[in-house]
């Protein structure tokens, strides 16, 4: 008995939205061992998500879900957890021995974590059969039977009950047309051209939710441009203007999103020689998750053929990485993150491979970007020097993952 309730109070605390309190299940999802249903705001009655939860052997309940907003979460729960409210936990999560990503969880209740995941680990997580999730020392292991039908079920649920109400609750696991996982709402593509996904890097840049990247990184983009922080549900972002001569370009966050933190431009320019730090989402969806840490030095203070528009550096760069931020050791942003040397090309003609040539825009155009654009960013003078991990800290709550659906020919010409 205590078991039942255990699965109920999971489902009716998953915390999806910021739900205090929930009610239902109504209707039902039954697939394999996963029980659920969908859920209202106790509060006020609306429809807030469908959720299913499945008990392992190893004690621990795994619950999965939807919103109304189609943010998918995962939950971890167990009877035998003591977290503190709001305590953090980052689990990272390997499938079928490839697959990997780090989710960050919260405890928004002492016996559950709860993480956000984003869309390509909902579809990893939804045709793998083996998930194993570390966290600190902890190592469990998930045999992941049924995941496909019940990702399946439950976007049928948040479909069907967003169309017909709660009312009309019934049994989600009969689908007249087989629901994509976190699908992506976006404008058909061009008749003959073929689309892929796209990403790249970008970073906030003003409270008001302005956000830097490369043109190249939106240009072909069809439909929808996304912006994902580490962990977090995806936003449509909003393109307020571009400068493919200097390949930038500023989005902007719904105006709903607040952002406290942002970055700040270094007001002076920076020396050859002085070291810098790149942030990134490089080949996203084959590494990791989160944003990665590259460290470098400026090696020159202008790029291909003399192009003063540009600094060379030496920190490692891969495609995802650009539309980042690079940082000097005080943590203010001292460019943009492009491209890196085409090193194959220069090899055919050189019978050399250049090591770690890559290149950055340099503040003053950027600057001249925003200021046309009319942003209010800030600069800051450098202060103290930061160690590498607290420059990384301080950029989590403004560097993110840009992402769309682009055609085969925008792509070939990143």
């Amino acid at each position: 008995m205590w078991f039942k309730s255990f699965v109920v109070a999971s489902l009716l605390q998953v915390g999806i939205a910021g739900i205090a309190h929930a009610k239902g299940p109504f209707g039902s999802v039954n697939v394999g061992n996963w029980v659920g249903g969908a859920f209202s705001n106790d509060e006020t009655g609306a429809f807030s998500h469908c959720a299913a939860t499945a008990p392992y052997a190893n004690g621990v309940i795994l619950v999965i879900g939807q919103n109304t907003a189609g943010s998918w979460i995962l939950s971890f729960a167990s009877p035998s957890y003591q977290f503190k409210q709001g305590e953090n936990a980052a689990i990272d999560v390997i499938f079928d021995g490839r697959e990997q990503a780090r989710l960050f969880a919260t405890a928004n209740q002492p016996n559950m974590l709860t993480s956000v995941m984003p869309a390509n680990v909902v579809r990893t997580f939804q045709k793998a059969s083996l998930m194993v999730a570390t966290s600190g020392r902890t190592v469990l292991n998930f045999d992941l039977t049924s995941t496909g039908p019940v990702i399946a079920a439950l976007a049928n649920c948040v479909t069907r009950v967003k169309a017909d109400g709660l009312g009309k609750a019934g049994d989600f696991t009969k689908i007249a047309a087989k629901p994509q996982a976190a699908p992506d709402k976006q404008a058909p593509p061009a008749r003959g051209k073929a689309t892929l996904a796209k990403t790249g890097t970008g970073f906030v840049v003003s409270a008001n939710g302005h956000i830097v990247t490369n043109n190249h990184v939106i240009d072909g983009c069809v439909g929808d441009i996304k912006g994902n922080l580490t962990g977090e549900a995806s936003m449509v972002l909003r393109v307020v203007s571009s400068d493919a001569n200097n390949d930038l370009a500023l989005l902007q966050a719904p105006s709903t999103m607040a952002f406290k933190d942002f970055a700040r431009i270094r007001d002076r320019s920076i020396r050859s020689g002085d070291s810098v730090i790149v942030i990134g989402f490089p080949f996203h969806g084959l590494l990791t998750s989160d944003f990665t840490v590259t460290t470098g030095i400026a090696s020159s203070l202008s790029g291909m053929r003399n192009d003063t528009r540009f600094l060379q550096i030496s920190a490692p760069v891969q495609p995802g990485n650009s539309g980042g931020p690079l940082f000097d050791t005080t943590g203010q942003i001292v460019g943009v993150v492009t491209a890196k040397i085409p090193a194959l090309r220069i090899a055919a003609a050189t019978g050399d491979i250049p090591e770690n040539i890559n290149f950055a825009i340099k503040t003053g155009a950027l600057r001249d970007f925003l200021d046309n654009s009319v942003v209010p960013y800030q600069t800051a003078e450098p202060k103290a020097e930061l160690k590498t991990t607290d420059i990384a800290g301080n950029a989590r709550p403004y560097t993110m993952l840009i992402s769309c659906n682009a055609t085969e020919q925008a792509d070939a010409k990143r």
